[in-house]
């Protein structure tokens, strides 16, 4: 009989799914099964077990480092109640785990052992998937190409992966430029898990010494300003600038997607993190021969309100996929920022896309026709950064932001059309081209897209930066002209966005985000211990056949 407990845990988890329906199965919970890893460290995880689980529906393996109790413990509630098997797993050096947790360093290892070890268990019901929302996707990455490629009867049989990517090095160093707000205060955020005990409670607290933090130079030393010691992988993400260091190799798993065999759920949102990269990961499916499903709402990282359409689709795909119940979904399904409507498609992006070019026009404008020549010029000095407005996070606010006050700005220049007749509508990848030179060794460039309304506000839509000049990005640096000019594509976010008529195509040009990007001391030396800034004068050429633009993904249905 369910207790008044049990009926208590059943209304928060289905409330925190944003009160979505969940099944009516009845659970049993196992709780710190020890899994023995190869080198004898034991981790522990969790078994949520319908009491009459239904064998023809696959086991759930889940991993993550983020605890397995209470609000954590509620997706693999959520399955359980819908009659799927769960193990939930810590991993290693976490929520009594045994060893030392490094980030990704031990998820390929650890997994596939894992994977193997739930197979040979008496309640494991035939059948295998994977499910979890980031580092939890991450885990999911890093065994399935590996092991459909060589261990096939123990890899999953499905993957539902949401807002995730295999590849954390490239969103820690995002085109050259370290993102220091999700990487230190995710830092942040484990150091305070590790302590446990009341020390948890800062992790939903406003904390000036993580704000003060993302100030200190240099870089190295952000993590001790933060939690009082240095975090050793925190070292180790500011020391590694190359992706191409072994460091950042050995725990990338892009290059095994195409090996991905077995049915993919992808569930993302316009303002996640993730976002770009996740999409590639669904090209990468899709010209390898298996596209995945894919839904993409108008969530960021935390958004509450996509828990409940993900566990719908998750349910939906599982049962498809084992039971053959048809959801009757088109592939694909995408919300219509602006227009504020979910469309379906076969493919993304649409195939009905074309690139229109637009250019920026001295004076601040935008608009098809080539522009006339000269130049716009701003300043952009380290010790006053130019802040972040909004932009993806690991918080719960992502909402697209008004950026009229911040184009006032000396150090940011914006270019923006004629009122448009007719509604545009963007649908793909954004890429910009920005011809500029500066004064400093090294810059960066950042793009943004916005939807100037009538009324004045800037709404952001989507944007992007490219660093240019330092020791992670000499490789790839686009050569100077004799003037000193640089085209430095940059490429955008993806956005599916609708501008109504009467509204304005807006484009902002600057050279930083800080903290969601750590600010550009403009030297070149190696960030771990660059101290000394210089103020840069940047200079954008509206000139020659590369003159600066951006091309947009124009839906033409």
């Amino acid at each position: 009989m369910t207790t008044l407990r049990q009926r208590l845990i059943r209304a928060v988890d289905a409330l925190a799914r944003g009160g979505v329906e969940l099944g009516a199965h009845e659970i049993d919970t196992i709780r710190d099964l020890r899994v023995p890893m190869p080198d004898g460290v034991e981790l522990l995880g969790d078994l949520y077990r319908p009491t009459d689980a239904d064998t023809s529906l696959p086991t759930i393996v889940i991993r993550g480092p983020y605890g397995r109790r209470g609000v954590m413990g509620g997706a693999a509630r959520a399955l359980a109640y819908d009659g799927f098997t769960v193990f939930f797993q810590s991993c290693r050096g976490t929520w009594g785990s045994q060893g030392r947790f490094t980030p990704q360093h031990d998820e390929q290892r650890d997994g596939t052992a894992t994977h193997r070890w739930v197979r040979k268990q008496p309640w494991f019901t035939g059948h295998l998937a994977t499910f979890g929302e980031s580092y939890m996707g991450y885990t999911q990455w890093a065994v399935a190409g590996r092991m459909q490629r060589e261990d096939p009867d123990n890899a999953p049989e499905a993957l539902v992966l949401q807002i995730t990517m295999p590849d954390f090095g490239e969103i820690t160093w995002d085109n050259g430029a370290f993102s220091l707000r999700n990487a230190l205060g995710w830092s942040r955020m484990m150091d305070l898990m590790d302590r446990g005990g009341l020390a948890l409670l800062g992790i939903v607290l406003p904390d000036r010494k993580l704000d003060k933090a993302f100030d200190v130079l240099p870089l190295s030393r952000g993590d001790s300003a933060a939690v009082g010691h240095p975090i050793h992988w925190y070292q180790d993400w500011v020391r590694h600038e190359r992706l191409t260091d072994e460091y950042w190799t050995s725990q990338s798993h892009t290059a095994s997607v195409p090996d991905v065999t077995a049915p993919v759920l992808m569930v993302t949102g316009w303002y996640d993190i993730f976002l770009p990269w996740q999409l590639r990961n669904y090209r990468q499916l899709v010209e390898a021969g298996n596209p995945p499903r894919l839904t993409v709402g108008p969530w960021g990282h935390m958004s509450r309100g996509k828990a409940g359409p993900a566990h719908r689709d998750t349910i939906e795909f599982l049962r498809e996929m084992f039971t053959g119940e048809e959801s009757g979904r088109a592939p694909v399904r995408m919300f219509e920022t602006g227009a504020q409507t979910w469309h379906e498609f076969e493919v993304w992006p649409p195939e009905d896309v074309a690139a229109q070019n637009w250019l920026l026009h001295a004076g601040g404008g935008l608009s098809t026709e080539a522009a006339a020549g000269g130049a716009t010029r701003y300043t952009y000095d380290p010790q006053h950064p130019t802040p972040a407005v909004g932009g993806p996070s690991l918080g719960p606010d992502n909402r697209p932001a008004d950026n009229a006050e911040h184009e006032r700005r000396a150090d940011v220049v914006t270019f923006r059309s004629e009122p448009l007749t007719t509604a545009l509508e963007l649908a793909g990848e954004p890429v910009a081209n920005i011809r500029i030179r500066s004064s400093a060794r090294s810059y960066d460039v950042f793009v943004r897209i916005t939807d100037v309304h009538p009324d004045g506000r800037a709404i952001t839509v989507c944007d992007g930066i490219r660093r240019i000049g330092s020791v992670g990005t000499a490789a790839t640096d686009p050569a100077p002209d004799a003037d000193g000019f640089r085209d430095v594509p940059v490429h955008l976010w993806h956005t599916f966005h609708s501008f109504a008529a009467g509204h304005r195509v807006g484009i902002q040009v600057s050279s930083g985000a800080h903290p969601r990007y750590a600010r550009n001391p403009g030297t070149g030396e190696p960030a771990f211990d660059a101290t000394t800034t210089v103020v840069a004068h940047q200079e954008i050429s509206h000139s020659g056949p590369t003159a600066s633009g951006i091309s947009l993904p124009v839906w033409t249905r």
